[in-house]
């Protein structure tokens, strides 16, 4: 039914929120629900001029009543901040549906569920941290004690994804604001509502003005452009497309500014003969097709081992026609629609593209129909190919969709050769029941993450982040402590 997912009536116009204060602008462009194609609300896009308005807030935070704060003090306040939007979840739930056209269940457990967890799980971890201490006795005879302290790097800028809005900018805003920083968060144009509900949440909470400062806007030219070239900030913290990811780092080159990118992929899942067959392929059908496979994570290459290959591919085929595509709340909805038609049309010259490349196609490759309003949405059927080499584009390049190929090995080496071979690595998953070649094969994936017999576990104290073209640093527990912290090491002589 069309209006389903009407946005909360606070959410009609999507402003900034800066220095404390909901700021309008003249300049505002469309939020677009992918589901129908429906403007969900106006939002207010922020010029250089206001990005710099929210850096010189967030920097008087800093030397204010945020940076005079203990972390004690901090935490109490994130856990604040998660406790307003426990009390606001169905809105928080209709801001990532509306904006995304996911599944409601998966708003519920995955984005609003973690986007809490994220704040709350930090603000313990800060406040259970602790520095080195080593106690000395020199040649000369000196006795020296030295110990470690966390310093905040001063002004972050955040810029998030589309894909998992809340969870992203909970994911960074968490550990940054627990050790002591303040921020400049922007959020993709594509997905506004969950930031701004962020922002009231902080608002609400008593968090002081100029910590947490939300600017709305595009990339080149825009908001995203003003906060990469502001000289007030101190450290930007991103996630998105490679291609962004060097714009940005030119940009602050020549300003050595701290930099955390979590970037694109092009995983590989290894399936061995010997897996748990059934589990590995709903694995499969899970790592391929999850948010219409619009994760980072999602495992658009399959290596089969030749003897269940056939199998495998029928197998897949049965369970991906099953999947269920339509509204975020019918009964039993896998997929919801891609983000947006702009990138449905990038997605859908993939699927053409894969068969110009010689790709034989299992199953899906083009649009469904309803007979609704569903069909002014971005919804896309998924896709398998096999029979693509190596060197093909749609095997090499990131096709962000819901979309996997599955191609044959016969040993071990030529799986490990073959998943290597790629100018992404972020994650890489491995079905088999033979501990053994499960470790070695493990330890031999080129990317940050790798994961046996499932997929997308997370322990939020473990790092995250990927090589080469899929990001530079890691994110998560102490790791997210060590980017968004200065370390510095005080020597006294007793």
């Amino acid at each position: 039914m069309p209006g389903r997912f009407a946005l909360p009536p606070t959410l009609g116009s999507l402003r900034n929120y800066v220095d404390g204060e909901f700021v309008s602008t003249d300049k505002r462009f469309d939020n677009v629900s992918p589901l129908d194609g429906r403007v969900l609300a106006q939002v207010h896009e922020a010029d250089a001029a206001l990005v710099d308005r929210a850096v010189q807030a967030a920097r008087k935070a800093l030397a204010g009543p945020w940076g005079g704060m203990s972390v004690d003090e901090r935490a109490a306040m994130m856990h604040r901040v998660a406790d307003v939007i426990e009390r606001r979840f169905d809105e928080f739930v209709a801001a990532e549906v509306g904006d995304t056209g996911r599944p409601v269940e998966q708003a519920k457990k995955l984005d609003v569920f973690r986007g809490i967890l994220n704040l709350r799980t930090f603000a313990d971890l800060g406040k259970n941290a602790h520095g080195d201490y080593f106690e000395t006795r020199t040649a000369g005879g000196d006795n020296l004690m030295n110990y470690t302290v966390r310093k905040p790097l001063g002004v972050v800028a955040s810029i998030s994804p589309w894909n998992l809005p809340l969870l992203s900018m909970t994911w960074k805003a968490g550990p940054a604001l627990i050790c002591g920083n303040t921020m400049v968060v922007k959020p993709s144009e594509e997905t506004p509502s969950s930031a701004t509900l962020l922002a009231e949440a902080f608002h609400e909470a008593g968090v002081p003005p100029g910590v947490f400062n939300l600017v709305h806007g595009f990339g080149a030219n825009s908001a995203g452009e003003a906060m990469t070239k502001n000289p007030g900030i101190d450290a930007i913290t991103f996630t998105g497309e490679s291609r962004t990811g060097s714009t940005i780092m030119k940009a602050v080159a020549d300003g050595m500014k701290e930099v955390s990118f979590e970037l694109g992929g092009k995983n590989a899942a290894i399936v061995f003969a010997d897996c748990d067959f059934d589990a590995a392929v709903d694995g499969v059908v899970r790592s391929s097709f999850t948010n219409t496979g619009q994760v980072c994570l999602c495992s658009e290459r399959v290596y089969v081992e030749r003897p269940i290959f056939e199998r495998f591919v029928a197998e897949m085929k049965k369970r991906t026609e099953k999947l269920k595509i339509g509204w975020p709340d019918d009964p039993g909805v896998d997929m919801g629609s891609l983000i947006s038609h702009k990138h449905r049309a990038k997605v859908l010259s993939y699927y053409k593209l894969a068969l110009e490349e010689g790709a034989t196609l299992v199953t899906g490759g083009g649009v469904p129909t309803f007979g609704d309003e569903r069909d002014n949405g971005a919804f896309i059927q998924p896709t398998i190919w096999t029979g693509l080499s190596d060197d093909a584009r749609c095997v090499r390049e990131e096709v962000f969709g819901p979309v996997c190929h599955i191609t044959p090995f016969d040993t071990e080496e030529e799986a490990l050769r073959r998943a290597n071979d790629s100018v992404y690595g972020l994650a890489g998953t491995i079905w088999t029941t033979n501990l053994s070649r499960a470790h070695r094969v493990a330890r031999r994936f080129h990317t940050g993450i790798v994961w046996v017999n499932t997929w997308y576990l997370r322990d939020l104290r473990t790092p995250f982040g990927g090589t080469k073209l899929s990001g530079l640093g890691r994110e998560g527990g102490r790791y997210s402590l060590d980017f968004y912290s200065e370390t510095t090491n005080i020597c006294i002589k007793l």
